[in-house]
């Protein structure tokens, strides 16, 4: 049993290291000065984003009774969300407060990481790992997994509003090495599903979040999904027949905002001449037509399907297709199989190639029903409201609980989400109006 329990304190060790390493990297090649930006009210000062991930490891030692010296830290400033520690600072007001100060929050964290690898060693000494302790750390270095992401799409916003094409945040590493092999991007079109039960959720060993337990039974009818994403030379079809401009094919809150903030296209798109055009981590350039679309909301996501005769899939019907093998005669963790991706297998944080790849590529990560990347690349809409499993229990209140409300769905992950983040049964979860995440969509019926 001690061995079992130190092998499991060293994985902890292990991966708090490398996310924390990951993070780290990330946010050194900001300037003074871009660390302190907060890019909208939707987004976080990348300063805030460092210094709240290490709170939260924080809280959890204060949890465990560990001795913690830190008075001249503003804790304040760290807490936008838990009800539970009080003091919360309003979302849209990170950006005002630069404190803690850069210095500030990097000694917080390398402060706070000498303190959870002195704890975890006192653990394997100790021989007093448990399910709760072990469960805490994991899901800090999932949040803080997350919040890698979030700081890319606040580096894409903010630095897109620049018009200096090499005015831009350059990624700590690029791999152009990688090579993905489009399959057939021509012959794309859908798959057929059949319905019946099907199991939903998370399910075997490893890690989960709540919001992915209990797994429980949904039927569904027989259907038919898109083999790739909507890619942009899709969506731009839609653009060019009117798409933006015909309330039949909008719910009503989004054609309001359509309306309201002038939408003619996905977010960081503009017209140069004929051309449409964006600017993103490799500065500006024409649109590429095989891409995924993403930087679109649920409610362009949603008329692009009226547009085409189809729909969203729900989030069932999306798990089924990325997660049945019917050879095997049961779900698998990924696409291809059980096995952690791969660059061969999917566009994830760690193929560090910053955008997606186009439509149809990676042969070895494709579903058993035919889908290709349904991990990686963009994140994909369902039509699914986020809600709570039947039978769900929180395993840290606040965390996925409170939020499930005025929310929609998305599955699989980006080309920003980190290898140890995503599965099949991740729920991501963002408000339909919202477009900096990497989403996009493929369509069902």
């Amino acid at each position: 049993m001690t061995k079992v329990i130190n092998k499991q304190v060293e994985d902890l060790i292990a991966e708090f290291t490398e996310v924390r390493k990951l993070t780290d990297n990330l946010f050194k090649t900001l300037s003074i000065e871009d660390a302190v930006i907060q890019s909208n009210t939707f987004g976080s000062p990348p300063n805030w984003h460092i210094a709240h991930v290490t709170w939260f490891f924080h809280k959890i030692l204060l949890k465990y009774g560990e001795k913690l010296d830190l008075e001249k830290i503003n804790l304040d400033y760290l807490n936008s969300y838990y009800q539970k520690f009080e003091n919360i600072l309003p979302k849209n007001q990170r950006g005002q407060f630069p404190r803690p100060t850069v210095s500030q929050s990097l000694q917080y964290r390398k402060y706070l990481n000498e303190k959870v690898l002195l704890f975890l060693e006192k653990i394997e000494l100790s021989n007093s790992l448990t399910k709760e302790i072990q469960y805490d750390l994991k899901l800090a270095n999932q949040h803080e997994m997350q919040h890698q992401e979030l700081m890319i799409y606040d580096f894409q916003n903010y630095f897109e509003r620049f018009p200096d094409s090499t005015d831009n945040y350059r990624p700590f590493k690029i791999n152009n090495n990688i090579e993905t092999k489009v399959h057939s991007i021509q012959k794309k079109g859908m798959v057929t599903i059949p319905g019946g039960l099907f199991d939903i959720g998370f399910t075997g060993d490893g890690f989960s979040y709540d919001n992915e337990l209990p797994e429980h039974k949904v039927y569904l009818y027989d259907y038919e999904i898109d083999s790739t994403a909507v890619s942009n030379g899709d969506f731009m079809k839609f653009i060019e027949e009117g798409g933006y401009e015909k309330y039949k094919y909008w719910l009503s809150d989004g054609w309001d905002l359509v309306q309201e903030f002038k939408w003619s296209a996905p977010l960081y798109w503009f017209k140069k001449g004929d051309v449409w055009m964006k600017k993103d981590f490799f500065g500006i350039s024409p649109i590429n037509l095989d891409e995924p679309v993403m930087n679109v909301s649920y409610y362009e996501a949603d008329a692009y399907a009226n547009w085409a005769k189809k729909r969203l899939p729900t989030e069932a019907e999306w798990e089924k297709a990325a997660s049945w093998n019917d050879d095997l005669k049961r779900k698998t963790k990924y696409p291809w199989g059980d096995q952690i991706p791969t660059p061969e297998q999917a566009n994830l944080l760690e193929s560090f190639l910053w955008r997606p790849s186009k439509c149809g590529s990676y042969e070895k990560g494709k579903s058993f029903y035919g889908c290709y990347q349904m991990i990686g690349d963009v994140w994909e809409w369902t039509s699914s409201e986020y809600s709570l499993y039947p039978g769900f229990r929180s395993k840290f209140p606040e965390y996925t609980d409170k939020w499930a409300i005025n929310q929609k769905v998305l599955r699989g992950g980006s080309f920003a989400t980190p290898i140890r983040q995503i599965r099949n049964s991740y729920r991501n979860y963002f408000k339909p109006h919202e477009r900096i995440l990497f989403a996009g969509f493929r369509c069902a019926k």
